[in-house]
């Protein structure tokens, strides 16, 4: 508990918390506003340029669509959150004043990770709250019906897609807070991360698409959506990707936390 408030002192500081939401408010206020006000765009107003019609908005699912598309620029705030936090240790020489305190690396480890996961879950609540309020307010512009929105199903689909862009904020998270253990240098741990899930996973997929069933990036993206993003008929489905996704985490920390069990925090 006394590793957790720690980090969580760090997190709670208003230039980051403050910084951090205000930009997850304004990231899926803009996939939102797209979606409804773009609607009868002839060049799409979702994703790699779908159209997303006032039908399917209409259903119970429609409510969360916008909520389900932030997931990825979600996870890359996620991602920069998680990354920096854990490799300024490092920069700024304060690892070994922590491990003077708590000799237990893994410890300390887990117990930072669990801070930074509850700043990940409340940025996912404030993105949930933004998307289902922009919705609303902006059906009326887009003349879609909402009357299914306000059904059981639509609670139901809500739960599960806050679930999912959760488990996928929280990925993309712990990739970043990997790359801070391995790298131990924000600069470098966010550059590499958010190249590598923004350009490189994309030019890898284009050029031999069944990468992209193997790559973090694109798991954690099928997870968020639930299954096969829309305009996606041949990507993996929902269990698959979320198995994947789970082992490649799974390794990946266990890798990185035993480089900090055993290396030394100067080298």
């Amino acid at each position: 508990m006394r590793i957790f408030l720690a980090e969580w002192r760090k997190l709670r500081r208003p230039t980051l918390f403050l910084g951090s939401m205000g930009a997850v408010v304004g990231v899926t206020a803009l996939i939102v506003s797209l979606l409804f006000l773009l609607i009868d765009s002839e060049t799409g107003n979702a994703e790699r340029g779908m159209r997303i019609t006032r039908e399917v908005l209409a259903l119970p699912s429609g409510l969360t669509i916008g909520f389900s598309n932030s997931a990825g620029l979600l996870g890359l705030v996620a991602l920069c959150v998680f990354a920096a936090q854990t490799a300024q240790e490092y920069t700024y020489g304060t690892l070994r004043n922590l491990l003077v305190r708590e000799p237990r690396r893994i410890r300390l480890l887990l117990g930072k990770y669990l801070a930074m996961s509850v700043f990940a879950l409340i940025s996912v609540i404030v993105s949930a709250i933004t998307s289902v309020a922009l919705a609303f307010a902006l059906s009326g512009t887009a003349k879609v019906t909402t009357s299914a929105w306000q059904s059981a199903p639509a609670r139901t689909d809500l739960i599960e897609t806050f679930g999912n862009v959760l488990f996928s904020t929280i990925g993309y998270g712990t990739i970043g807070m990997v790359l801070g253990l391995l790298l131990r240098s924000p600069i470098s741990s966010i550059s590499i991360g958010v190249g590598w899930l923004l350009v490189v996973e994309s030019i890898v997929s284009i050029a031999w698409s069944p990468s992209a069933d193997w790559m973090p990036g694109s798991l954690l993206g099928v997870v968020a959506a639930g299954g096969s993003p829309i305009g996606v008929s041949e990507a993996l489905s929902y269990s698959q990707a979320l198995v994947r996704a789970l082992a490649f985490l799974l390794v990946a920390s266990l890798a990185s936390g035993l480089a900090f069990r055993r290396r030394d925090v100067a080298s």
